[in-house]
């Protein structure tokens, strides 16, 4: 899946977009029409949950967008990919009927 990065108020390192990255391959298992993905990542400045992580799933007909906040942005994406899987799940049976 092709993913596109914008990373707010800091520079993201190439690790942490590998991460992402894997992890957004992984839905391809549940959904395959994915056009791509667009990754916003941001750093606030308030609370210990100051890293927002936002995902934006372009698929045909329609785009699922999902946000989390967390300690960090790995967890943040742990929460993302769980919410995602269920979306793309339930786009795939709206297709089918």
């Amino acid at each position: 899946m092709k993913a596109i990065f914008q990373a707010t108020n800091f520079k993201a390192d190439p690790k942490l977009l590998s991460f992402i990255q894997k992890k957004l391959d992984r839905l391809d298992n549940f959904f395959d029409k994915v056009i791509e993905a667009d990754v916003y990542l941001k750093v606030n400045n308030s609370g210990d949950k100051n890293k927002t992580l936002e995902v934006k799933i372009n698929v045909p007909g329609n785009s699922i967008v999902v946000s989390r906040d967390a300690e960090t942005f790995e967890k943040a994406m742990d929460l993302v990919y769980d919410v995602l899987k269920r979306q793309l799940r339930k786009q795939k049976e709206k297709l089918k009927n």
